[in-house]
């Protein structure tokens, strides 16, 4: 029998509202980077505030994660879905209409709560819904959707860009509108608004909330405050005191048998703890670049939105196909061939800045799709691979919070990737040019890589080859998460 047709009518409704919600925050957000330059020029923002509507939302996206995807789990996800989307088209309305460049970054901070507050009901309720091999075809074909959305991005924001002439920033942000309150429409009529009782689900965990946003905040401003490292000192220390002293009330949270917002068991199981480490280091560099790129393809080599949007395709595309076959590389290589797919980025992005210093600049271009399509590849490889093999090694009891702990780290590191490499690059454009600032960003992708790869092959140590003796928790668990959807 097929998948389809062992499908619940239930839970085809159920699939087709997260898969609208996915489609509908992922898109939003990867057609605001090309929409990016164009949106700078017609509201006047300085470099400060174009990093925070760029970085905004992944810093608001991660921290609501939490405490939205606990409140799911007590009071029901259907209304917390329904809420979170109708935020985030109402914000995306308003961002739409800004006149000012200030009223847009709180206008997309605001969105990344919407956002944050739906994306952990998505996951929750394919949870809820589906089991067993019908559970990892849903995830399947939601990880599609979301690489679908980042594929026709940059080609939708182009053409928008291009029909619509100097205001089509402002049509950019209310592209994802209709699939925003398309999609509350459809849970509102067909999810079950059914929850656990209050007793039944983990605490919100306030302290830890507050100081995770500290510690974030307090890693963001450097990279946007303007002036002397003396004016930034202060926000590093800020971030220093911040960690400390959310590491110490987590632990203590924990003793007194509560649920904190970072479990100090996962943090102490060296597999679950140096994967997200990995995703951190990969998944920041792979947003924090595609920001700079589209800047520089738009402003530095003079292509419009659309022919930017172009340039990048055959990456993205390079990557939906890698991810589809990754299961086969873990299958066969394990936490290997994930450290073989993150090291092969190191070389790439040598050549790429190599090419970028010493091309003629009609050379420049064509290494660069080149190069995207590499690290297309090497990216699907290593991205979905990683996070599974990550909540793999979460202790038993844990998977949920394991999987808002690697979320949360993946956006926070997203936040300052975004931030510092567009911030170094708006910089050094003016102190040394769009070659030598991109070669810049190229460089910390490279630098970024390294660390993963050192990350991963240290777990692969630590885990005592134990590929060759794999245990029921591990290789029956990673092959079946790798089946095609």
């Amino acid at each position: 029998m097929t998948a389809e047709r062992s499908r619940t009518p239930l839970q085809t409704r159920v699939l087709l509202v997260c898969l609208a919600t996915g489609f509908t925050t992922l898109l939003d957000s990867a057609v605001l980077t090309v929409a990016a330059p164009a949106l700078r020029d017609g509201l006047g923002a300085s470099t400060a505030q174009l990093q925070w509507i760029l970085a905004g939302y992944s810093l608001t996206f991660g921290i609501a994660l939490v405490p939205a995807g606990r409140l799911g789990d007590r009071y029901g996800r259907a209304w917390f879905l329904v809420t979170g989307l109708v935020l985030f088209a109402l914000t995306s309305v308003v961002s739409a209409s800004a006149q000012d460049a200030d009223v847009l970054v709180v206008a997309r901070l605001v969105q990344g709560i919407g956002a944050g507050m739906a994306n952990p009901q998505v996951i929750g309720l394919l949870q809820d819904h589906f089991a067993g091999p019908a559970r990892a075809r849903a995830l399947g074909a939601y990880a599609s959707t979301g690489a679908f959305a980042a594929v026709i991005a940059p080609l939708v924001g182009g053409l928008v860009l291009a029909v619509a002439g100097p205001t089509g920033w402002r049509v950019s942000l209310v592209l994802t509108l209709p699939f925003a309150l398309a999609a509350a429409a459809l849970c509102v009529r067909f999810v079950p608004r059914t929850g656990r009782r209050p007793g039944g689900a983990p605490g919100l965990d306030p302290v830890g909330l507050v100081l995770l946003t500290v510690t974030a905040i307090g890693l963001l401003v450097p990279f946007v405050l303007p002036g002397s490292l003396t004016a930034r000192a202060p926000w590093v220390g800020v971030a220093v005191v911040g960690t400390a002293a959310l590491f110490g009330w987590e632990r203590r949270h924990a003793r007194a048998g509560r649920s904190p917002v970072l479990s100090p068991e996962l943090l102490r199981a060296p597999g679950f703890a140096l994967g997200c480490l990995v995703a951190t280091c990969t998944f920041g560099s792979a947003l924090g670049f595609s920001a700079v790129l589209m800047i520089y393809l738009q402003d530095g080599a003079g292509l419009t939105p659309f022919e930017a949007g172009l340039i990048t395709t055959p990456g993205a595309l390079a990557s939906v196909v890698a991810a589809n076959l990754s299961w086969r590389l873990v299958r066969r290589f394990g936490r290997a061939g994930v450290s073989g797919a993150i090291a092969a980025k190191v070389p790439v992005a040598v050549a790429m800045l190599v090419a970028v210093l010493l091309l003629p600049d009609r050379f420049v271009v064509v290494s660069l799709v080149v190069g995207q399509v590499l690290t297309g590849v090497t990216g699907g490889l290593s991205m979905s691979t990683n996070q599974a093999l990550t909540l793999d090694r979460a202790p038993a009891g844990q998977h949920g919070v394991a999987a808002g702990m690697l979320q949360v780290s993946q956006r926070v590191s997203a936040t300052v990737c975004i931030a510092g490499m567009t911030g170094a690059f708006v910089g050094g454009v003016a102190t040394r040019g769009y070659d030598a600032a991109l070669a810049g960003a190229i460089a910390a992708t490279a630098l970024l890589a390294v660390a993963a790869t050192a990350c991963s092959v240290l777990d692969d140590v630590l885990a005592g080859r134990r590929r060759a003796a794999p245990s029921p928790a591990e290789a029956p668990a990673t092959e079946a998460s790798f089946q095609p959807a």
